[in-house]
């Protein structure tokens, strides 16, 4: 296969790749990753490496709009993003050390995870729990409102330890398989931190870019990152987030999500087996 050829087939995926990773907010490299691994046949700490790159790309432009739209909140960002940034640290300096059997077995497992996570995905117009006094959080000012239906609705985090821990482990899988691992971070924000949903997809999206900042560095400086790979592995998954942003707005898609979540069941399987079968 010529180098133009290689390259353009590596786009167009790219670009579905993107394109289904908005409709869920799990982002591209959710997909990417594997079937970079699986129908490419590239390494997959090259595909990993790739993905770190596109996930930051895709992060910032989408973080910008949330920000201005008072959806995120910066300050909670920030403060988990001590943990994830750690825990991203410790994904990538374990890349070189875990076989890339296991890499594969565990990146199957998040797979199925995400899957479930799609599957169970809240709707926009849940209202958030009752907000409680909480000592920590308010000497922490991790707290904020985000406009609702009836004006601006106020929140404050909850068990902010638990979440400050979970967080970690996000980071650490974000670094060990170059997904934005976002999933995980709703998981902490939303169920763990009782935030209310929308400010927790928002914020996860904002901190997303940040963690794998910190992990593409050290995949970079290991020779991890290969520019004819990354390239157009970044510049089809942001074509195709961007597009799938804009349909995600326009169109009902809880069936193409439920699409999706099928597609990345099957690929979470297939890259347990072959984990196991010992053919990545």
């Amino acid at each position: 296969m010529s180098l133009v050829v290689f390259t353009s087939l590596l786009f167009i995926t790219s670009v579905i790749a993107g394109f289904l990773g908005s409709l869920t907010g799990l982002g591209g490299g959710v997909v990417i990753v594997p079937v970079l691994a699986l129908l490419f046949k590239v390494d997959i700490r090259y595909a990993i490496g790739a993905s770190l790159v596109s996930v930051i790309a895709t992060s910032s432009g989408a973080a910008v709009a949330y920000v201005r739209e008072g959806l995120s909140n910066i300050r909670i960002g920030m403060f988990l993003e001590v943990a994830t940034t750690l825990g991203a640290l410790l994904g990538a300096y374990l890349t070189a050390k875990v076989s890339t059997h296991w890499i594969a077995m565990v990146f199957g497992v998040v797979l199925l995870y995400s899957a479930v996570s799609s599957f169970r995905q809240k709707s926009d117009n849940v209202s958030p729990e009752p907000k409680q006094a909480n000592a920590l959080a308010e000497r922490l000012e991790l707290k904020g409102s985000y406009p609702g239906p009836n004006g601006p609705e106020p929140y404050i985090a909850q068990r902010v330890p638990l979440g400050f821990g979970i967080m970690f482990g996000a980071g650490t899988l974000s670094g060990l398989l170059g997904i934005g691992s976002g999933a995980v971070k709703v998981l902490a924000m939303d169920q763990a931190m009782k935030l209310p949903f929308k400010v927790s997809t928002t914020t996860s999206n904002f901190m997303i870019g940040v963690t794998a900042a910190a992990s593409a560095g050290i995949y970079l400086s290991r020779g991890y990152i290969d520019p004819t790979i990354a390239m157009p592995v970044m510049l089809g998954v942001l074509a195709g987030s961007l597009f799938g942003t804009h349909i995600l707005v326009k169109t009902r898609v809880k069936t193409l999500k439920n699409v999706f979540a099928l597609v990345i069941v099957a690929l979470g399987v297939e890259m347990i087996y072959s984990g196991i079968a010992g053919k990545i």
